[in-house]
């Protein structure tokens, strides 16, 4: 069997802040594994338990290239990556030694699963009784729909996001992306975070029982406020808003598309001025973005046909000299040029053993004295196995019976 690259070392960079923190991910698709991720970002030791015949899917999601997963080498940064079948035996005991030695793990099993193969909260708090578990799943631990298989899309669609998303006269509109995921992946990681605040003060790990249908909800605003209120059901308006406008986006002579937003009045009179239509800021129903709303029509026609006369480059250029809110729609290959990502680093470069120089995007944020980094791009499936088993004591002779076993 040929030897496994081994992780590359990092450059020599100051101590980021988690630094000395061993967080376990068990987790698949993708919320769990995202929430590992970041805290791997910032320095946690984050080991990635697959299974050694089904490795986690998003190695094989999307795009790949010399037959090696894309999307993988962004979600598995940072972490290394080792096998174990958690139903066997030896793989669960293995599991538990781990966890001994973690301040986290990370598992987004269906409810009563790791309860099913012995590593429920009891056993791995026994094993560290200052472990936090997070258990991330679609609906929770308890309820009616507990033991749904659940992904975002079923959040998107039940938080209420799909039915404001879209234009009034047509379908719910579901993002072509993981948005719920992604929102509850930021989720846990703060979650984690809070919890390992709490073992500070008392000394005893926690559970962290988080559903992916509600952080997506919390983002959402106060649609349940202003139904519990006043009955408003708020509905689909496209690129409009309910709250202002002129707000939408808009097609440029070059054929190139902006997105303008005034929700402070200041901006929406500066955007009249540009266009050349201050007199409508005299109107009574100019005053409060919601009266502006109502009257989208005349709004959008007004700089809608200013935009059309010109091209992309000259509308964000007049927009910027009169101090209007304006963004160019990008698609992704504008993006990997955008001179304000380059300068903050947004998208930067990593090294890969594998396929050379990859651009990915960076840590989630800056911190002056204790940055985050990525060290190295997602590895292959199980390339460390041995190294972290022998970093637990057990010997070439114990590594090759869990092999033997089917464990590892």
């Amino acid at each position: 069997m040929t030897p496994a690259p081994q992780a590359p070392v990092p450059p020599a960079l100051p101590a980021p802040p988690l630094q000395g923190l061993r967080v376990l991910d068990l987790a698949t698709l993708f919320a769990g594994p995202l929430a590992a991720t970041m805290l791997g970002d910032f320095g946690a030791e984050v080991i990635k338990v697959e299974h050694p015949h089904r490795p986690d899917p998003s190695r094989g999601h999307g795009p790949a290239k010399d037959g090696i997963g894309l999307w993988w080498k962004l979600l598995g940064r940072n972490k290394r990556t080792v096998t174990l079948d958690l139903s066997t035996p030896g793989g669960r005991a293995t599991l538990l030694t781990l966890a001994a030695t973690a301040d986290v793990v990370v598992e987004n099993f269906r409810p009563g699963t790791l309860e099913k193969w012995g590593l429920g909260w009891e056993e791995l708090g026994a094993a560290n009784p200052r472990l936090v578990l997070a258990r991330v799943t679609g609906f929770g631990q308890f309820g009616p729909y507990a033991r749904r298989p659940g992904f975002g899309t079923l959040a998107e669609a039940m938080s209420g996001f799909a039915a404001i998303t879209g234009e009034p006269d047509g379908p719910p509109t579901l993002p072509p992306f993981g948005l719920a995921d992604s929102i509850a992946g930021l989720a846990t990681a703060y979650a984690v975070m809070t919890a390992l605040a709490g073992r500070e003060r008392t000394g005893h790990g926690q559970i962290v029982d988080l559903a992916i249908i509600e952080p997506i909800l919390t983002v959402l605003g106060p649609q349940p406020l202003w139904y519990d209120q006043l009955g408003y059901v708020q509905p689909r308006t496209g690129n409009r808003s309910t709250n202002n406008a002129p707000r939408n986006t808009y097609r440029t002579a070059d054929d190139r598309w902006v997105a303008v937003s005034t929700s402070a009045q200041s901006v929406a009179e500066r955007v009249m001025r540009l266009v050349g239509r201050a007199d409508l800021i005299a109107e009574p129903w100019f005053a409060t973005g919601t009266e502006r709303a109502a009257h989208a029509d005349v709004l959008d026609q007004a700089v809608g046909s200013w935009i059309a006369a010109r091209s992309r480059d000259e509308v964000v250029t007049a927009f910027e000299r009169a101090e209007a809110a304006v963004a160019p729609i990008n698609d992704v290959r504008d993006v990997m040029h955008d001179p304000q990502y380059a300068a903050l680093d947004t998208l930067t470069t990593v090294d890969d053993p594998e396929l050379g120089p990859l651009h990915m995007q960076n840590v989630l944020f800056r911190l002056s004295a204790t940055p985050g980094s990525i060290r190295w791009s997602g590895r292959p499936h199980g390339a460390d196995t041995d190294t972290v088993l022998t970093e637990l004591g057990l010997t070439e002779h114990q590594i090759a019976a869990l092999r033997e076993e089917g464990a590892v």
